[in-house]
């Protein structure tokens, strides 16, 4: 198991607990009366630890090597899962999978984001990061289940979509546009999970639904931490000032209404109890599926729309008054004296 810094109070007592282990411990038979009392402290120090995490340790958690990623929660959700190829212009991107999956008896389209498992997976899968031919083949995917009529779930964890020169000559930009637009019009319940990361467009990209969620130890921001860092400081040292100022966590989401609800993880965390994870994420796709399935297509597209409309605040300044000097009232007075003139004249 990976322990992240400031889990270390964690880790030591994992590493005791370990010690003190026998062979009646780990072949079925009851605990011992020392490794219960262990691991109750465990427990008791993690929820400590956890009930009170900063934003960068929010974002060192959804960055976690054994974090679950897309795939792993489709195909244990799934009883059976179908992936559909590329985009039927340029090629298939690895960055973005989908396809259908059957979940407990219900069709659905499964769309989302995979960093890979290990260093060549990850580098197979470009880290994550989407070429436009990504977005392009998810909106694919989603007309294709627009077609049969069948819910659309999206599980978003990116650091953003691909920055590279190829990517913007192929239009990087007008692919996540029209993900946004055609997203936000769609006829069939679009549900959107961040899983893991949620950086600017690359979420966005696939990020437009009738409900967004957030697991809990995730982050949904315009800019990484360390991008922010680097652009105000020029240096990556304050990555978690950033953290903090960028209000990138779930709560901070679900404040600003920019978020729906979040979804609780497992004590630990997703990447303690992958498996259980995988239970209260299917519990919540199938509740809310059923949930936007009573609402009539055009009503759902209407709130969708309004949703995202009312998004963020911003009010309109006052009409800006010119700076006046001694020369501009000479002007002025000189066109005021003309103006009375005529008008005498008109009098008369």
């Amino acid at each position: 198991m990976v322990f992240l810094d400031f889990e270390e109070p964690i880790q030591k007592l994992v590493e005791e607990l370990e010690k003190i282990k026998g062979p009646e411990d780990t072949n079925g038979a009851p605990p011992s009366q020392a490794v219960l009392k262990l691991q109750k402290k465990i427990s008791k120090k993690r929820k400590e630890l956890y009930s009170s995490l900063s934003g960068w340790q929010r974002v060192q958690l959804s960055r976690h090597p054994d974090r679950p990623y897309s795939l792993f929660y489709i195909e244990k959700m799934c009883d059976m899962w179908t992936e559909l190829h590329g985009d039927r212009n340029i090629n298939d991107d690895k960055a973005i999978i989908g396809g259908f999956g059957l979940l407990d008896g219900q069709t659905v389209m499964f769309i989302g984001h995979q960093k890979g498992i290990n260093t060549k997976m990850r580098q197979y899968r470009n880290f994550g990061m989407a070429n436009p031919e990504g977005y392009r083949k998810a909106l694919r995917l989603m007309k294709l289940a627009e077609k049969f009529n069948k819910p659309i779930v999206t599980l978003i964890d990116t650091p953003g979509a691909y920055p590279g020169l190829e990517a913007e000559e192929r239009g990087q930009a007008e692919a996540i546009a029209r993900n946004i637009y055609e997203m936000s019009i769609l006829q069939v319940p679009v549900i959107c999970i961040i899983i893991g990361e949620g950086a600017s467009g690359g979420a966005l990209g696939i990020g437009v639904g009738d409900r967004v969620f957030m697991l809990e130890n995730t982050w949904y921001s315009v800019i990484s931490p360390e991008s922010c860092s680097s652009i105000l400081w020029r240096s990556w040292d304050y990555k978690e000032q950033a953290a903090e100022n960028l209000k990138l966590t779930a709560e901070h989401m679900r404040d600003f209404k920019l978020v729906d609800g979040i979804i609780n993880e497992p004590e630990g965390g997703a990447h303690s109890d992958p498996d259980g994870m995988v239970v209260i994420l299917k519990e919540k796709i199938k509740s809310t599926i059923a949930e936007l399935s009573e609402l009539d297509p055009e009503e759902r597209v209407d709130q969708r729309i309004n949703k995202f409309s009312n998004m963020g605040i911003y009010k309109i300044a006052p009409k800006p008054v010119k700076p006046s000097n001694g020369k501009e009232k000479k002007v002025d007075k000189k066109q005021k004296d003309a103006k009375k003139k005529t008008t005498l004249k008109q009098t008369k």
